[in-house]
């Protein structure tokens, strides 16, 4: 019996080593993702990044959210700013020029010690526009935007306007500048069966044009923001965040303070990023109940801590 059943077994027994060789190369080649390694004290798994929370790193405000106190005291009003968290200021025209009645080096300055980045200003581009362009060149800010052209009769005379970009764009460029323009409601308003946005946007050449969306006025004539930066891929490279209200008829008394109203910011920011957007600044221009620099703090406060 002890012979026969050595016999019997010789085959089982090569066919068994023959199947544990083929489990362990079956396991050498198997896909690292179906092992699992067991984690070093201090060391951490590699997670997905598209399931990590983020938060913005840098926003700004639009200077003329706080235009009293920056009328008062330009200086001190954006030493406050700053120490709320904004990274980058976008200014505009109060009377004392685009550098607030400051010297180049001072304006360079201040902004270095408070450690912001003057990224842009609104002005008056129809008018002495390459004396501005110089000295926003000199103290780095990169765009120059039209803030307001006025609802216009003709979609001709949008395709005229739009030309005058062009054209704005052209010369801007010579100084190492950018251009946009900013826009209202009115241009989101459909006029001879087309919105005037639509003739601005494809009446401009992406090479000289850019544009800043204000997204509160998107929203509140009844556009969808996302959908619109979708349409027009690459073309929107700054945006005004500022909420509206639910509930109220009219567009022009909707503005909340940040996360009081029903804008989709996280979703919008997130979706934005892969569509070109680069700077959010903040822009409040109604309060309820709040100073102007305790809704610039608030804002802050809640676009620091926005997950999207």
């Amino acid at each position: 019996m002890g012979q026969a059943f050595s016999i019997m077994n010789k085959p089982s027994r090569r066919k068994f080593i023959q199947m544990g060789s083929l489990m362990g190369l079956g396991a050498a080649l198997m896909p690292m993702q179906f092992c699992s390694p067991a984690k070093k004290e201090g060391e951490t798994l590699m997670t997905d990044p598209e399931t990590v929370a983020q938060t913005l790193k840098a926003f700004g405000i639009q200077l003329y959210s706080v235009k009293d106190q920056m009328a008062e005291n330009p200086q001190e009003t954006m030493r406050a700013l700053a120490s709320y968290g904004y990274k980058q200021f976008e200014g505009f025209d109060g009377g004392k020029g685009i550098l607030w009645g400051m010297e180049t080096a001072e304006f360079k300055s201040l902004n270095s010690e408070i450690g912001v980045d003057f990224v842009a200003t609104h002005c008056d581009v129809f008018k002495n526009l390459e004396a501005q362009a110089e000295q926003a060149a000199e103290v780095g800010i990169k765009y120059l935007i039209c803030p307001w052209i006025g609802g216009q009769d003709s979609l001709d005379k949008y395709k005229a306007i739009a030309e005058q970009f062009n054209q704005i764009g052209e010369t801007l460029k010579g100084y190492g500048l950018k251009f946009a323009y900013h826009n209202h409601d009115y241009t989101f308003v459909e006029q001879e069966g087309q919105l005037p946005q639509d003739v601005l946007m494809d009446n401009t050449d992406p090479a000289l044009v850019d544009f800043e969306m204000d997204i509160y006025w998107v929203y509140v004539a009844g556009v969808d923001p996302e959908a619109y930066m979708k349409k027009y891929k690459d073309r929107f490279r700054l945006c005004h965040v500022k909420d509206a209200a639910a509930g109220i008829e009219n567009p022009h008394e909707r503005g909340v303070l940040l996360g009081q109203g029903e804008i989709p910011f996280a979703k919008l920011i997130k979706e934005s990023q892969s569509l070109g957007m680069k700077y959010y600044i903040v822009e409040q221009e109604q309060f309820d109940g709040v100073t102007p620099m305790q809704a610039a703090e608030k804002n802050a406060a809640y676009l620091s801590k926005l997950e999207y």
